[in-house]
């Protein structure tokens, strides 16, 4: 009798080696036998993703998955890519189903997610705060900027409302806020940031919640830049990172690897440059110091 129990813990043990084995390699398995790398984006994320009809997407979290498929060419010739358009409602879900092998945008990651997925090492830092009209109403201004210039602001009465992106971490952030202390603001939820920022110009909303680097880039895409201001007290931590499928170790470590590589590469700061202007020696030395293992 204890030799056929020791026979039946033997074979479970077994089972589950071959299992966690299978789990591991899957990925390239999955990617050799298909032919093809499904880049997963989202598509209003400038300068981290974007894309325009007729093209294939653009911005510095698409060219860090082509280096992850570089990569992955080494191992598969031939290797043929994809990109899909998704949105931050569906993308996580897409990983964790096989729709999508990598999810590339401007992609926080938390614990939440973390169930759903895993991530690369970060590509990014940032934090939120909010895009202001130069005459939104004055009780904003202490919140958002450490030093609020003396000027009129609108006489009418305030609105009171705040604007997201839904589906954000951002978003999220706000609402809890909100609801720990008496506040008569409202939270009003976009699908896009471009919505959110012809909200604020029509005075529909009284500030933009999101990602600094986000809001930075989309007041260049304004009406009138002048009459905004991006402010400059930062609420959140917001690592940016490429969502992956879970339980596959190797698949991580390739990745990881290919962006090490990159990073210590001369092509690097050329590439910030392309993407942050005059900030990139400051971020290439941040990412250098703080993100590479």
């Amino acid at each position: 009798m204890v030799k056929h129990v020791n026979r039946f813990v033997l074979a479970n043990i077994a089972l589950c080696c071959l299992s966690v084995f299978a789990a591991g390699a899957a990925t390239l398995d999955t990617l050799a036998q298909r032919g093809n790398l499904r880049i997963g984006y989202i598509a209003d994320q400038v300068p981290f993703s974007s894309s325009e009809a007729g093209a294939n997407p653009a911005g510095y979290s698409i060219d860090l998955c082509g280096k992850i498929a570089d990569e992955i060419e080494h191992q598969i010739p031939q290797l043929r890519r994809e990109y899909v358009e998704m949105t931050l409602a569906n993308g996580f879900d897409a990983v964790k189903n096989g729709q999508i092998d990598l999810l590339c945008g401007a992609i926080t990651v938390n614990l939440e997610r973390r169930e759903i997925v895993d991530f690369s090492q970060p590509i990014f830092l940032t934090g939120a705060t909010a895009l202001l009209r130069k005459d939104s109403p004055s009780y904003l201004q202490p919140l958002f900027l450490d030093q609020p210039a003396v000027r009129s602001v609108s006489e009418r009465p305030s609105t009171r409302v705040i604007g997201v992106r839904a589906n954000t971490t951002t978003g999220a952030t706000l609402r809890q806020a909100l609801t720990t202390q008496v506040s008569n603001t409202t939270i009003a939820d976009f699908e896009t940031h471009e919505d959110g920022l012809r909200a604020l110009e029509g005075h529909k909303i009284d500030a933009y919640f999101a990602d600094q680097v986000l809001l930075m880039n989309l007041v260049t895409r304004a009406r009138d830049p002048s009459s905004l201001e991006v402010g400059d007290r930062l609420f959140t931590h917001e690592p940016y990172a490429i969502a992956l499928r879970r339980d596959d170790a190797d698949f991580r470590l390739l990745a990881d690897r290919a962006l090490t590589d990159f990073y210590l590469s001369d092509g690097f700061l050329p590439m910030l440059t392309t993407y942050f202007g005059a900030d990139a020696p400051m971020l290439h030395t941040q990412i250098i110091m703080e993100h590479v293992p």
